[in-house]
């Protein structure tokens, strides 16, 4: 893959209101839930650019995984942050090697689901913590998902199924990006009939990630995105455009 598509990945991780919003979202959500006065053995996967692996390293020791061997090397030699090539349905570390498991927007790309949600539990620690994000409903289904290669957008109740082993605790569960919802179900219903032969095709899909990724708009958004950073301690959102789970084993 080009070089200059990571380095425009890069940009967005780091600018982009959906990516600096919900990093700000998680990291809360690890500050209120798991014993962070110690440091943690942490499990990063599906570095992309690093941005996530950057906010976890505050909480610990990160060792990052990557499927993408393009955006490994991008990763190791122009970011400088080690990344080892890997696939999470095939974790290559010992039973109960972490405190804390993440896959923030990674299980929705793999066709056997089930494999990734029971690596990431073999790997955690007895008493960690495996914390996921993915994407919600196929009712908003579109030409992002095509794009980014996604197989499947879930209900929590369906993704919670994928976690459920003897012992296991639900530590936080809700949806979020709540607010954009209906605007965003609203649009893509309306032009589903207009689209759907391109999302078969994939011809010209665009990502949602090429819109409003600058500017006032992009401001605006991320401060409205932001409120559920708070709304979260108190409240769990009956719908949203993503699922947030962890669990602890």
């Amino acid at each position: 893959m080009d070089k200059q598509y990571y380095k425009d990945y890069y940009r967005l991780e780091r600018e982009h209101w959906w990516f600096t919003a919900r990093e700000a979202i998680l990291k809360n959500i690890i500050e209120r839930k798991v014993n962070t006065t110690k440091p943690l053995r942490i499990l990063n996967i599906g570095t992309a650019t690093g941005a996530g692996t950057v906010m976890l390293s505050q909480f610990g020791k990160v060792t990052s995984i990557e499927y993408d061997e393009d955006c490994c090397e991008f990763l190791n030699k122009e970011l400088n942050i080690p990344t080892q090539q890997g696939s999470i349905t095939e974790l290559q570390f010992a039973d109960n090697s972490f405190d804390l498991v993440c896959a923030f927007d990674v299980i929705e790309h793999v066709e056997d689901d089930a494999k990734a949600a029971s690596e990431m539990l073999r790997v955690c620690a007895k008493d960690g913590f495996v914390f996921c994000t993915v994407p919600a409903f196929m009712l908003l289904w579109s030409e992002h998902d095509v794009i980014n290669h996604h197989c499947r957008r879930y209900k929590i109740n369906q993704f919670r199924s994928l976690f459920k082993v003897s012992n296991s605790q639900v530590v936080f569960k809700s949806y979020f990006n709540f607010f954009f919802f209906m605007p965003i179900a609203t649009v893509r219903i309306l032009l589903w009939p207009f689209q759907k032969n391109k999302i078969k095709s994939k011809a010209n899909a665009e990502s949602d990630f090429a819109r409003f990724n600058t500017g006032l708009l992009n401001k605006i958004f991320h401060i409205i995105f932001l409120l559920e950073r708070s709304l979260l301690k108190a409240i769990r959102f009956p719908f949203g455009v993503s699922i947030s789970l962890m669990i602890k084993k």
